[in-house]
């Protein structure tokens, strides 16, 4: 059935930041893409306003024109497009990044996590239209790269960048096949919920790692620029902003108390344990850093038990130590 020019427009005035109209016109990875980063980050979305028109025409090409196209050329490759080059490597960068603040804690995580991570990004993107790559050479460039910058807070740029020299290196045309939808739809709930799982547990169970991370990552992006300092005041302007208006929310400067006041907003849900924690130090869930180890100093003095012969105080002094750990 012809695919309606109308009917994608629509769709992606609807839903395209979640990948509707893509979905529509059958172009799977484009929807996955656009789910992941709710349309390239709004970017894509927009850009796709005067695309549209494109993808319905490729959507309804002939594919027995195709087939025969692909057999007479076999050697054919696509064509290199410095869009898709640039958007393998942010999309790459984009899927560690996730990876890193989810599973960093994971022992194998910059030996076989990161890669496959970063990979699985780029190769997304390869794939999007008529043409893709060879993921295992993408993913085995990617093996191979990462652990020559283990452990770097940047490692995550030369890993992509590495990978979408080889996806483009490996490019080809896909092959023409039919789709069925109920198989379509099924394996791209699989996909998404690959990549939200990582993404929910990050944001409920690693707030502070995630903050301090792009905070790392922040000040080593910046520190690049340091032989020109007024590009560096530039940049550190334009990426703080987002902190500077949160900062004018809570009514203070852009200074030390502004960002206090900030961070024990952004950090002040607790887990289980630490509120746990919390009681054992004595303290209310409002409590500052400051406030936290004030308590724990006071009470390692009371129960330590080189100064309290009581039963109880060996395990008591493990507890605060345990508690005061947990909420740094």
């Amino acid at each position: 059935m012809p695919k309606s020019v109308t009917v994608a427009y629509a769709l992606w005035a609807l839903g395209g930041p979640l990948g509707l109209h893509h979905i529509y016109l059958q172009r799977d990875s484009h929807a996955l893409l656009w789910m992941v980063t709710l349309g390239g980050f709004g970017l894509g979305w927009v850009r796709e306003f005067i695309r549209i028109p494109s993808y319905v025409a490729e959507a309804n090409r002939d594919t027995e024109r195709l087939k025969k196209h692909h057999q007479h050329h076999p050697l054919t490759l696509p064509p290199i497009g410095p869009v898709r080059f640039a958007g393998q490597v942010c999309v790459g960068i984009y899927f560690g990044t996730v990876a890193l603040l989810a599973l960093n804690t994971l022992s194998f995580f910059y030996l076989l996590i990161l890669p496959l991570s970063v990979g699985a990004g780029v190769h997304l993107v390869s794939s999007v239209g008529q043409q893709t790559s060879d993921f295992k050479k993408t993913l085995t460039t990617c093996l191979i790269t990462s652990p020559i910058f283990y452990g770097s807070t940047l490692s995550l740029v030369p890993v992509s960048v590495a990978a979408s020299v080889t996806a483009s290196k490996n490019r080809k045309y896909k092959p023409t096949q039919p789709k069925q939808d109920l198989p379509r739809l099924y394996y791209l709930g699989l996909a998404w919920l690959a990549f939200s799982a990582p993404v929910g547990y990050g944001i409920f169970h690693n707030t502070t790692a995630t903050l301090y991370y792009l905070s790392d990552c922040l000040s080593a992006l910046l520190d690049m620029f340091w032989f020109l300092p007024w590009l560096r005041n530039v940049l550190e302007y334009i990426l703080l902003m987002p902190y500077r208006i949160l900062c004018a929310m809570t009514g203070g400067g852009y200074y030390d108390e502004a960002w206090r006041r900030v961070l024990e907003i952004l950090l002040k849900e607790y887990t289980e344990e630490e509120r746990e924690a919390l009681k054992i130090l004595s303290l209310k869930e409002e409590a500052t850093l400051e406030d936290i180890t004030r308590s724990y100093r006071e009470l390692v003095k009371t129960w330590h038990p080189d100064h309290n012969p009581s039963k109880e105080a060996e395990s008591m002094f493990v507890n605060i130590h345990e508690a005061y750990q947990l909420l740094l």
